[in-house]
Formats: C-alpha cells, structure tokens, sequence
C-alpha cells in the first residue's frame, strides 16, 4: 500500500450487496485517520547540521559566512518507501546545490537559492536500515552543511521456522506454569527464542486458548511498556471450547509479546511460531486467488476417504498450480470437517517430525477452519497430522506463498477496525452480512501500485444459522461496486472461516486485494451475520 492507501481511508468505504443486486452508495472515507495510523516519520532539526568550510578554504567569504542549516523530515507510507521534505537555510540570493545521498549507492542533485524547501521521494531495492544525508553546498562562499537521518524501511521479509512452541501456560514452557487471570495476560519471549534472531519486527504465532470455563477474547500485541493496548481482539471462546488462531504481530522493544485474557475466567494459552520477519533479505511474499489443493472427500491431493487418528498425509505445493518451485513456506487456509470424534491438526515440512505444536482443535462433529503459515519441505511438500483418535476429513486452500524471488514485505498497520456492521455509530451503515451476499470493502484506488496482499483478522458473529466467509478480490473497480444494479462477481469456491449457530468465529486471512484495491466479503451462508475486519498489516512492493 503507497500513499494511495492513505488517501483512499484504508477502507472506510463500504456497502452491502445481496447476491442478485449491486451495493448502495458508499460513505465517504477518513483519510486523516488513515494517514496517522499508516505512516512512520523519521526527524532530524536543523540544529543537528555539521558544517564546514571546503577543503583548501582560507577565504574571508569561508570564515564570515552565515552558515546553512539543513532540517528533514521523512515519512513513509509504504515497505520500501521514504518521502523527504527538507528545509534549508541559506545566504539571500545565494545558490546552493544540494544533494540527497539515499544511503544505497544512489543520489539525487538539485539546486536551491538561498532557503527553501525541497521534496524527494525515494523506493529502496531491499528492506534494511539506511542512513539518508541530505547536503547544501555554497560553492562560492566555500562553505556546505549537511544533516541525514537514519532511515529503517517499515516492511520486513519472511523466515520459514519449523512449527515450535514458544508458551504452554499448562506446563511452564515460556512463562510460570498456571492459568492466565481474568483480565490478566502473560508475556512471551520472542526474539533470542528457539533460535529467532535479536531485532525480529514481527512473529507468526499460532495462538490457542484452552480449558475455558467462559466466554472472552484474547489479544496479542507487543505489549511495550507505555503503549495502550489495542481495542481489537484476535480471537474469541466460550466455556468449554480450545480455540485456535494464527497472528502476525509486531514484536515489542524487549523483544516480547503479551498475550492478554480479555475474559472473565482464568484460561490457559499456547503459543506455537512457524516464522518471523526481519529487515534482512529474506522470503518476500506473493499472493494467489485461493486455490483448493486438498480435499480427503474428493482424493484431491491425498486419498480418498478422511484421515485416519494418529495418521498424516503428505502432498504437493511447490511446482503445482501456479505455485512456483523454490518456495520457503506457503499460506494456507485449513479446514477439518464431519471428525468423528475431538482431536487436533499439525501441518509441518513434508516428510519432517511430527511436532508437538498443532494448528487448530476440533471436537466431534465440527467444521473448524484456521489460517496457517508453515515452511515447506525441499522437495515443496508439506504434511498433515490427525492427532486425534479417529477420522476426519481436511481441506487445505493455498492463499499465498513465501520465496526468495518474492518481492512483497510486511508492513504493520494499526490494528485499525475497518468494518463492524453491530456499530451504527461507525462508518458504515448497510446492516449485517446479508445472506448468500457480499460487502465490499476499498482498501486503495483503481491506480494503486506495490499492493500485494492485506493481513485481516474478520470475525463473525450473532449467528443464527450455520455459514461460512469467503474473502476474495472484487473483479470490479469501485465506480461499479458503487452503482445499483451492479453486476454480481462469482461467487468464490474457498472458505475463510465456518460458523454455527450462535458462536462468534475469528480467523486471520491473508487476503489479495486484486487490480482495483477492494475486497468483497461473502456469507456463504442462508441467514444474516455480523461481520467484523481488523486490519493489521499488508505486503507491499513498493
């Protein structure tokens, strides 16, 4: 997402559509939310410039002149991007030529007579920490001052990591042994952990909460130390239920995360990571429509017939359906279904250990889907492990995939709610997720560059019916979304999360935002639902 993103409102500009008739007008976007939420900015006054006389300089001119201050200020709205306004102070009517040293080997030339402001805007090749020098040179009065900032890109790159569990509240590991209090959390060592590098941006965990004995929610955030915990939630439970979700958070300065219980009941929380990202060139991202690559009902990709307990299947992703060879890892969305009894799923490297880390849990007779990022085997396999007893049926769509050719880094964002159809007071205002329909959402506009993918947390709830959400890229550019009468997109084959009767559902979605920035919403389902979208970050490539 470029500035366009910004500029757009990140969102704030949906409508509903049922599926025989095109949405209503839309709300007008906040782009100066959007813009504080999105952007990082990187100083340096001009009291901090050095200056100095040319070499060889004996002039008077040398020893009398004034002197050039030099302020920047750098923002930047994308991974690879940095947008430069500088302010220079000069003689009147003297001509300085100025120079802007991007720190990787490439440098832009301008002149400016005595002060003023000058604007440049530069995208790196790689993530990384730059030192940006910006110089004004008075060649005749054989003086120059200079200033630069330290410039760290805001998109990091992917490393695969083998499934591991960082936190198990039940048996000590990664924190005291013992449940997490009622609006208490618990903090997690990430960075120096399990062999995760010092200076880790973001973490991949999947996260799970279990021996529940009332409904809640839990956050994750990186819980530094004067920071307000976020509004958001990244999953929810009720008594009884262990309940999955993978997140992609940020990691705090301590090189922690917390997990918060924004419950009423004490639970206990398990915390597996299957990658991290750091500004080092890494595995960029590349996003894919959804594409079914398992299915055990069908003896797509495996046999037919449900996976056996204590069991596992091995299948093919990389050099397969539009799936490059070379990967590192893949995204997936999982799905159990018709388990004949309660279990849980591990998806690992093909071929490698079973680990002790699973993906998401289930009990008999339920339909569960989880998002998953897990590295590949050398061979661009991956393996499924039934933990459980008995059988059950798995689905694996594949969303997107990781790989040193990948471009596209993570940039994180707010969390930033951009769609809550319970809030009449937000900005949208088309009811609930109408059944066998679709929201639309505008995340940038028609002309938008670098967009590779958005990293969403939607959650469904006050359900009264089962369903399940599809979350696919709108063929359409806005102007048609926005008219009655529009045509209606096809309906996607993939599921993102499934619901039933009464719960409250979350999932993490890698979602492609396609050629025109927006993003439609499906309830698959035949009665309404609340939907719920956090946006947390987006690849870029740019």
């Amino acid at each position: 997402m470029t500035a366009a993103l910004v500029a757009a409102g990140l969102g704030l500009s949906p409508s509903a559509a049922s599926a025989t008739e095109g949405p209503t007008k839309a709300v007008a976007p906040s782009p100066a939310k959007a813009g504080e939420a999105a952007a990082k900015t990187f100083r340096s006054p001009a009291d901090r410039t050095v200056s100095t006389a040319l070499p060889g300089s004996r002039s008077k001119a040398a020893v009398d002149h004034p002197g050039i201050a030099v302020a920047i200020e750098g923002r930047s709205f994308s991974a690879y991007g940095l947008e430069l306004e500088t302010r220079i102070t000069g003689p009147d009517g003297v001509t300085l030529d100025v120079v802007v040293d991007w720190g990787d080997g490439k440098t832009e030339k301008t002149t400016l007579k005595g002060s003023g402001e000058l604007a440049h805007g530069h995208t790196y090749a790689e993530v990384g920490s730059y030192t940006v020098k910006v110089t004004a040179t008075d060649t005749a009065g054989a003086v120059q001052g200079a200033n630069e900032i330290a410039f760290v890109t805001p998109g990091s790159k992917f490393t695969p990591h083998a499934p591991t569990r960082l936190l198990d509240t039940r048996d000590g590991t990664g924190t005291k042994a013992g449940k997490v209090a009622a609006r208490g959390a618990t903090r997690v060592k990430v960075a120096g952990n399990s062999g995760i590098p010092a200076g880790v941006e973001a973490v991949a965990l999947n996260v799970t909460v279990t021996n529940t004995t009332a409904g809640g929610h839990i956050t994750v955030w990186p819980g530094d130390k004067g920071s307000e915990r976020p509004g958001t939630s990244n999953l929810n439970y009720t008594a009884g239920q262990s309940v999955p979700n993978l997140v992609i958070v940020p990691v705090g300065a301590d090189g922690h995360v917390e997990l918060f219980n924004g419950g009423w009941e004490s639970v206990d929380l398990v915390a597996d990571v299957t990658g991290y990202f750091t500004r080092t060139a890494a595995s960029g991202y590349t996003s894919m429509t959804p594409a079914r690559f398992v299915d055990t009902r069908e003896g797509l990709g495996t046999a037919k017939g449900q996976l056996a307990g204590r069991a596992a299947f091995t299948t093919q992703i990389g050099d397969l359906r539009g799936v490059p060879k070379g990967i590192t890892a893949v995204a997936l969305n999982v799905t159990v279904t018709n388990p004949k009894e309660a279990g849980h799923l591990s998806v690992f490297p093909g071929g490698g250990q079973t680990p002790t880390a699973s993906n998401l849990n289930f009990s008999a007779g339920q339909t569960v889907a989880n998002s998953v990022i897990v590295p590949v085997g050398p061979d661009g396999r991956i393996s499924v492990f039934n933990g459980g007893w008995a059988g059950t049926d798995v689905v694996v769509d594949v969303v997107g995939h990781y790989s040193k050719d990948g471009k596209a880094a993570y940039r994180p964002i707010g969390p930033w709610r951009t769609l809550d159809t319970r809030d009449p007071e937000s900005s949208w205002w088309g009811g609930r997720l109408p059944a066998r329909g679709y929201i639309p959402q505008w995340y940038s506009p028609d002309d938008h560059e670098g967009d590779e993918a958005l990293v969403l947390n939607t959650t469904v709830t006050n359900t009264v019916d089962s369903g399940f959400l599809s979350v696919a890229p709108s063929p359409f550019p806005w102007l048609i979304n926005d008219q009655p009468g529009a045509p209606v997109p096809p309906r996607p084959d993939s599921s993102s999360l499934n619901w039933t009767k009464g719960a409250t559902v979350a999932n993490l979605v890698q979602a492609g935002d396609g050629e025109h920035g927006i993003v439609h919403f499906w309830n698959q389902g035949w009665k309404d639902a609340d939907l719920i979208v956090d946006l947390f970050g987006v690849y870029e490539t740019d």
